[in-house]
């Protein structure tokens, strides 16, 4: 697993050694970060089921300012922290041990409000709708925000099934089990 693009290009990322982690292929990282590009702001990204952070070194690595790096399990966090520190780049980043839903309440109670959300859970406990709801009940989406989900089948419709009002998809993709959809706040 490596960086795709941008100034951390090439970098190896260290995987969680867990059957629980999936990694985001390049092709996938690819293709989220192509549709993606014309709607940057650059500003604060939030991978809220960030795993090894892949996702949010790579959005930091192709110009976002800074990266909120959320995941629940120790093993994660430890691997966040070794990829983090390889970017030499530190300041850049947030690294938060804690479920979701506790760190939604978290960036409400410091009134952070981000520009791109990215939700990569694994697949048996998607619950992305929810969290959509949550971010948007605390007000933590910026006006035209991007939310990217990469989801199982079942996620893929559960997210599509639930979108609230307000949003809409700007593209879907299919790659073998992984759906990808791209949503922006309207």
């Amino acid at each position: 697993m490596r960086v795709v693009a941008g100034k951390n290009k090439g970098m190896r990322l260290k995987m969680v050694s867990s059957k629980l982690t999936r990694p985001t292929t390049d092709k996938v990282k690819e293709a989220l970060f192509s549709v993606i590009a014309p709607y940057t702001k650059g500003d604060l990204v939030l991978d809220l089921y960030a795993g090894s952070g892949a996702l949010g070194i790579e959005a930091v690595s192709r110009g976002y300012q800074k990266a909120y790096l959320v995941d629940h399990a120790g093993p994660a966090i430890e691997t966040i922290k070794m990829n983090v520190a390889a970017t030499k780049n530190l300041d850049s980043f947030v690294m938060i041990k804690a479920p979701a839903s506790q760190a939604i309440k978290q960036f409400a109670e410091q009134r952070i409000v981000f520009d791109l959300v990215i939700f990569d859970p694994p697949y048996a406990k998607q619950h992305i709708a929810k969290d959509i709801l949550d971010l948007l009940e605390h007000g933590l989406l910026a006006d035209q925000a991007l939310l990217v989900a990469e989801t199982d089948e079942h996620g893929f419709h559960s997210v599509h099934d639930n979108l609230p009002a307000g949003f809409s998809v700007l593209a879907q993709k299919n790659y073998g089990i992984t759906y990808l959809t791209v949503i922006k706040k309207d």
